[in-house]
């Protein structure tokens, strides 16, 4: 899962995001953007830092879509590090691709984004001292209420075409919530994609894989070769559970580790990346 990184990893991940985002400077931007509120367009794609009031509080988020037009919106829920410039680039991206993405800081009932710059921020012992109580404060019944807020929020956006489905993905931590973000929303949110989600298939009585009767989606489930090594029974929980449910869902193991899709990932894995992408936009391309 996304807490398991060797220390050599955890080396190679600060380099990487230097690297690729130069993420030394671009936490300390993100964090004066989500004050000030900026907004601007960049290549075609308008983005601005906004606020979602939901049923418990004020979720600060970034809202990114193309310039002009309406488009199926999206509501992307980042890995376990939150929002910061390695998911910025993913948001622009979809923006990029056509459409209306609502990128959410899902730890905002304890603090503002950014709370992490990379995610190898997350193995260090000041990381986990600062993410755990966080993590601890998010609830699958809060995710529902988060997740309705967020799909009632962006049909209410002008860049937002209402007339389309709302399509959802998360990673890691992130994948049940995207899942979660159907069930708030049945008869708005018809696409949902996982990548390297955790926690999908659990004994509880409301996990994941237990509730895709109670939605209307089509799902993704991208899953990493390290999480199917240690969980094989897994992918097959998915598929049957999405059969039994009558939902369309597309579930492959890839030949990469957990956290393969996200660039400052210390595992990040560019082809498989890509296939994983485009998968997931012939999935939000039926919105």
């Amino acid at each position: 899962m996304c807490d398991e990184l060797t220390p050599e990893e955890l080396a190679a991940a600060s380099a990487i995001s230097r690297r690729r985002f130069g993420l030394v400077g671009g936490a300390a931007v993100l964090a004066a953007c989500q004050g000030t509120g900026v907004a601007g367009v960049s290549g075609g794609v308008r983005e601005s830092a906004v606020i979602v009031t939901t049923h418990d509080g004020n979720a600060d988020a970034w809202f990114f879509h193309p310039a002009k037009g309406k488009h199926p919106g999206i509501v992307m829920w980042p890995d376990i590090a939150g929002i910061r410039d390695a998911n910025m680039v993913m948001a622009r991206r979809l923006a990029a691709a056509g459409y209306a993405v609502l990128l959410v800081n899902q730890y905002y009932r304890s603090a503002r984004a950014p709370i992490m710059a990379t995610i190898s921020e997350w193995r260090t012992p000041e990381g986990q001292a600062k993410l755990k109580p966080m993590i601890a404060a998010i609830s699958p019944a809060g995710t529902l209420r988060d997740a309705a807020a967020f799909v009632a929020w962006l049909d209410r956006q002008a860049a937002v075409d209402a007339k389309r489905g709302i399509g959802s993905n998360g990673y890691c931590m992130g994948g049940p919530f995207a899942v979660r973000t159907a069930v708030a929303a049945p008869d708005r949110v018809r696409a949902a994609a996982s990548l390297h989600g955790a926690a999908l298939v659990t004994d509880a009585p409301d996990s994941p894989h237990r509730l895709l009767g109670e939605t209307k989606a089509a799902f993704l489930f991208a899953i990493a070769r390290n999480d199917d090594a240690r969980a094989p029974g897994e992918k097959d929980a998915l598929q049957a559970a999405a059969q039994a449910a009558g939902r369309k869902a597309d579930v492959k193991v890839y030949a990469a580790d957990h956290g393969w899709t996200v660039p400052d990932a210390p595992v990040y894995d560019q082809a498989e990346a890509e296939r994983a992408w485009s998968r997931m936009i012939a999935l939000f391309a039926a919105l």
